[in-house]
Formats: structure tokens, sequence, C-alpha cells
């Protein structure tokens, strides 16, 4: 998101509680100012679904956030596991001085900071987080360097052993990005699946996927996320193994070089 895009936050008329942040119009994130636990876009709950299921309930999580916005998940995250220490990198100061200034007080135990995703994550200790959340934008596009092995490489570092990776994917049919994503992300890690509305995997809809991504096998908690996105209002499914494999389809990983070049 950049600065020279018109920024504003805006009620919402069906729920007076709830403030949506828009960039050009176009929406970028929402917020309910009395309920965090309220997520109102489904890629959102999808990612918190797969928090929720990864580690114990009500645990403490250490958690890195590539993409603040209105700061919907570590407000979430804050109710959902108190005491969780988490670090929003956020590459807009203008939308950092919006939604402090009007949107409820940020967590006491989220900073937020103004910086690139990829040189955080380079600069980030090894082992540091329990999750890394990655929704990095800019005019409706990932930017390459958020996109490649070698970022994803170091996403991997800085995970602990039992970590886990979530991404969320824009796409347009025929789902050509998403699936170079996929690939991308299995050429680091053990175990990934991928969690979509049925309607955008048969390619009739634009719209988000989010990917999830482990160090170790089986590490993910497919069979309780499949389950679990089944029941959303918007319902989900969830591709990993051998139904992964036939989406990616001979996709193959995205490199620094290769983004740079096209």
């Amino acid at each position: 998101m950049g600065s020279a895009e018109r920024l504003e936050i805006v009620v919402d008329r069906a729920r007076p509680t709830g403030r949506t942040l828009l960039a050009a119009g176009v929406e970028q994130s929402y917020v309910d100012v009395a309920d965090p636990w309220h997520l109102h876009f489904e890629y959102v709950r999808r990612m918190a679904a797969v928090v929720e299921l990864a580690a114990p309930p009500g645990r403490p999580l250490t958690a890195l956030h590539l993409g603040g916005g209105a700061l919907t998940l570590p407000r979430w995250l804050a109710a959902a596991r108190p005491g969780s220490p988490q670090r929003v990198i956020e590459r807009d100061p203008a939308v950092v001085e919006l939604v402090r200034r009007e949107l409820p007080p940020t967590p006491a135990e989220v900073a937020v900071e103004v910086g690139d995703a990829r040189d955080a994550v380079t600069h980030a200790p090894s082992g540091g987080y329990e999750l890394v959340l990655a929704d990095v934008y800019r005019a409706a596009q990932m930017p390459p360097q958020a996109a490649s092995v070698e970022f994803v490489t170091e996403v991997a570092r800085v995970l602990r052993p039992d970590g886990v990776y979530l991404v969320n994917v824009t796409d347009l049919p025929p789902l050509v990005f998403s699936r170079t994503q996929v690939a991308t992300l299995r050429a680091v890690f053990a175990d990934v699946c991928l969690v979509a509305d049925r309607r955008m995997l048969r390619g009739r809809r634009y719209g988000n996927l989010v990917l999830a991504a482990a160090h170790h096998p089986d590490r993910l908690p497919v069979r309780r996320l499949a389950a679990r996105v089944a029941r959303d209002p918007v319902p989900g499914g969830v591709l990993h193994g051998a139904e992964l494999d036939a989406f990616v389809a001979g996709a193959r990983p995205a490199t620094d070089a290769g983004l740079a070049g096209g």
C-alpha cells in the first residue's frame, strides 16, 4: 500500500462497531472496535483457524506479522491468546498513523514498526517466532521480494522448529500465481496446505487463498482445519498431499532472479 493512495476508515452501516480501512476506495482491513473476535473477511478467519488449531488453546504465541493494515489479526491474537508477544511490520507510515489515530489503542504486547517485510525477516533472529503471518501487498499485488524461495528460506530460518508460516494470496483464474506460490513454499517447507473457497479452486472467481507451511511433515492440522473451514459462512476446502500435487500441476518455485527477470 503506498502513501500516495487515499486512505480512510469508514463505519460499517450494517454493524455500527465495524470499521473498514480503505485505500483508494478498496477494502484493506476490517476491525470491530468492540469485539476483536469478530473477523469479517473470510481469509482472515481461515488464517485464525490455522492458528487456533496449530497450538494448544490459550497458549501465548510469539508472532511476526508482515503487513499491518488495521491490525485485525494482532488484535484477535491478543484477545485469543493473552500475553502473545507480537511484532508488526507495516511499510506505509500513513496507515500506521491513521490506525493509531482513529482506532482503539494497540494491545500492549503488540509492537508496530514502519519497515519493509523482506528487511525485517532478513534481520530477525533465527528461531525467534512461532508464527509468521504475511499479508504483504502493493497496488493489489504481492511484491516480488516477498514471493521468492529466497524470502521463504529466510522465513523458515526465523521460525521455531514447530512454527507455522501463513500467507494471504490474492489471485484470479487460472490461479497461476497461487500455484507458483505453493511450489515456492514446498521448495522450503516439508508440510504445506492451501485453504480457499471451493468456487475459487474451481476457477470461478477472484479472491483470496491462504497458504500454511511448517518445517515437519504432518505438522499442519489438516483434517481438523478442513472440518472447521467447511463450517464457515463462506465454506472453504483444504488441499494437501496428492490434491495439492494436482493443484500445483508442474508449477515451478519463484526465485529472486526469475522474478526480477519477469
